[in-house]
């Protein structure tokens, strides 16, 4: 097995949720809350559960966790929601096959917990991006916001977006170069009362991420 494992934890006013997450976490994963402007006290929450906190002013996903990733030391790096809706504890799961060298890149594909999780709108937003990623030969089934890889090769990606298209960009990027992508299942739950999500939340939100996601293919098939 390897040696600690960083896990960014990028976050905007998750502060009723941290508890249950760092506490859920595994011997040897090492949180590293990234907060990205929380006005509900999410920083202090984090400290007091022992996280190292980072501060990232700039608003957005991808600025969130690239700072996250330029901030950890580990050469395992997973990223993972701070609100709740993933359980921790899957994630030695997806760290074996690339501890393994199996697997460049190990993502999680969400599956509901119970009814209503996962709105209707963000499921077909998620569906049609997820398409289009395989009709570019990227074979997954999800965005999914709970993954691992190499913490330098990641950074080698060179991804460019810092709002709700990073992961998409990445997956692409990661194609590009011929990584190994492994998809796996892993339960996702009701996020914690008194957190909401950024995307799935409300519509509004789904169509933020999904004109960063048409401004992340635009741009990939302007290279082309």
């Amino acid at each position: 097995m390897p040696g600690l494992i960083d896990v960014v934890l990028p976050c905007l006013d998750e502060a009723a949720a941290l508890p249950g997450v760092l506490t859920a976490l595994p011997p040897g994963y090492r949180a590293i809350v990234v907060d990205n402007g929380s006005r509900d006290g999410s920083p202090e929450v984090a400290a007091r559960h022992g996280a190292w906190v980072v501060r990232e002013p700039r608003r957005g996903y991808g600025a969130a966790v690239h700072t996250g990733l330029e901030a950890a030391e580990a050469e395992l790096v997973c990223v993972l929601d701070a609100d709740g809706s993933f359980d921790p504890r899957q994630l030695p799961a997806l760290v074996a096959p690339v501890a393994a060298d199996t697997a460049d890149l190990a993502v999680g594909r969400r599956r509901p917990t119970a009814a209503g999780i996962w709105p209707w709108h963000a499921r077909a937003g998620t569906a049609l991006v997820a398409a289009l990623l395989r009709h570019r030969g990227v074979p997954l089934r999800d965005l999914s916001p709970i993954r691992v890889a190499r913490r330098e090769a990641l950074l080698a990606l060179g991804v460019t977006d810092r709002g709700f298209g990073y992961p998409l960009e990445l997956l692409i990027r990661a194609a590009a170069a011929g990584w190994r992508i492994h998809e796996r299942d892993v339960a996702y739950g009701r996020r914690a009362a008194g957190t909401r999500s950024k995307v799935s939340g409300s519509v509004r939100g789904t169509l933020r991420a999904t004109r960063d996601f048409a401004a992340v293919l635009r741009a990939v098939d302007g290279r082309r």
